[in-house]
């Protein structure tokens, strides 16, 4: 019998030190980004199937 998903949740916790920001700092939007392109992938992959 498959299992079908009807609700994803992610939670994530970031840390963002104010005094210490440099170049090397990753930014929320860029985060969120990649989040969301790995789960498209793996939805496209999944309805491959």
């Amino acid at each position: 019998m498959p299992v079908e998903i009807k609700e994803l949740v992610i939670r994530a916790v970031l840390n963002e030190d104010t005094n210490t920001l440099s170049k090397d700092a990753i930014d929320n939007d860029s985060v969120v980004r990649e989040c969301v392109t790995q789960v498209l992938k793996i939805l496209k992959k999944k309805n491959r199937r």
